[in-house]
C-alpha cells in the first residue's frame, strides 16, 4: 500500500486510465462482433452503421493512447475487409 501522497494520487490516476483503456478496448470487440453479425446476416444498413461507430472508436483510442496506431490501423484494415465481404456476398 502506498504511503506517500504523491504516489497515492498516482496510483488512482494509473487506475482511472486503465478503467479508461479498458472502456476503449471493450466497446471495440463489441461494435466488431455487432459488424461480423450485421454481416452474416446481411444487414447492410446495420453493417454499416456499425462499421462507421467501430472506425470512429478505433481512432478515438489512437488518439487518446489507448491503442497503438498500428494496433489501430491493424483493426481497421480488419473491419474493412468484414464489411468488404459483405458487399461482395450481397
Amino acid at each position: 500500500m502506498a504511503n506517500i501522497a504523491s504516489q497515492i494520487k498516482r496510483n488512482a490516476r494509473s487506475e482511472r486510465e486503465r478503467l479508461e483503456n479498458r472502456r476503449y478496448t471493450s466497446t471495440i470487440k463489441t461494435y466488431f462482433r455487432r459488424l461480423e453479425t450485421a454481416v452474416a446476416a446481411g444487414d447492410d444498413a446495420t453493417a454499416d452503421a456499425d462499421f462507421k461507430i467501430l472506425v470512429s472508436t478505433i481512432d478515438k483510442a489512437v488518439k487518446r493512447g489507448a491503442l497503438h496506431r498500428n494496433t489501430g490501423s491493424r483493426k481497421k484494415s480488419r473491419a474493412a475487409r468484414v464489411r468488404q465481404g459483405a458487399s461482395a456476398s450481397s
